[in-house]
């Protein structure tokens, strides 16, 4: 009876061993998608090393692989802001066009050792393949759409019309956004504070890098349908920015929409700002 009770001791022993590796490995192990039928949202998704690397991930109910992405792109002088500056835009996307994933995305914010341009081009770029390399896990597709509110705008368009090398952008949103630097409103500025933000893209002030930051230079034919908001009254982005972006998009033929507030500066509120979210929401619908 010893040698029987023994075995079935080791028996035991073994069963209890196996049965906790397999609980242990069922709850570290990432499943291999998402389940599309329920809405999934993830906050501080890193896709860097940087602490500021960071986007918040919200995913609607019932996607597929024909889902596509805004991606939100917050302002602040390319130096401060937080993706928290475009949760208005993120709720109402989520109650308005439930159909759409978003990203609320983070960058590196320019300092005195680390200019805007590249690095926060680098950055877009980032979360853009991050979010390719995974989109079978999340069931979306890799079509994108941009929503940006001034620098954020500004890099949005640049991405778009200069660094979308797969052509995944079908829409692009610049709330205030700077589009020219070589326009004399900029160059011939005598405002400190404006110029101190003009600086955190870099210090070369010579036309071909003003070319090339200024989404107005990087604009072709084939540029995205974009859809622009300019205030008549913004002490930090000129008239002009948005006027100027508009001709050239008209005589490249690329589909767009441009609405100035004449009496508005660098935001606005009340009938002006619904005005906004339903001409938005209306070309989102359409382009994306």
């Amino acid at each position: 009876m010893k040698p029987i009770k023994l075995i079935f001791i080791l028996w035991i022993t073994m069963a209890t061993c196996i049965a906790c590796n397999s609980d242990s490995t069922d709850d570290n192990q990432q499943p291999e998608v998402l389940n599309p039928l329920e809405a999934y949202t993830e906050l501080n998704v890193s896709y860097g090393s940087d602490s500021d690397q960071v986007f918040d991930l919200y995913l609607p109910a019932n996607r597929s692989l024909s889902t596509k992405t805004l991606i939100l792109v917050h302002g602040g002088g390319w130096s401060a802001g937080d993706k928290e500056d475009m949760d208005a835009f993120k709720d109402f996307i989520l109650d308005q066009l439930p159909n759409y994933a978003i990203v609320n995305m983070n960058y590196r914010l320019a300092d005195e050792n680390n200019q805007a341009y590249p690095m926060q081009i680098d950055d877009i770029t980032s979360v853009i393949d991050f979010m390719a390399e995974n989109e079978n896990y999340y069931t979306i597709s890799d079509a994108i759409g941009f929503v940006g509110v001034s620098a954020g705008a500004h890099l949005s368009l640049l991405w778009s019309y200069g660094f979308d090398t797969e052509q995944q952008t079908e829409m692009v949103c610049s709330v205030v956004g700077p589009t020219n630097f070589t326009d004399p409103a900029y160059l011939e500025n005598t405002n400190p504070i404006l110029q101190a933000l003009l600086n955190n893209l870099g210090i070369d002030t010579s036309v071909p890098y003003l070319e090339e930051i200024s989404p107005y230079h990087r604009a072709t034919s084939a540029s995205p349908p974009t859809i622009l908001f300019y205030g008549g009254e913004d002490p930090l982005v000129p008239t002009t920015q948005g006027t100027a972006m508009q001709s050239k998009l008209a005589e490249l033929n690329v589909t767009h929409e441009f609405t100035l507030y004449p009496n508005e500066g660098h935001g606005w509120v009340g009938l002006n700002l619904l005005d906004t979210s339903l001409k938005l929401k209306a070309f989102i619908e359409t382009h994306l």
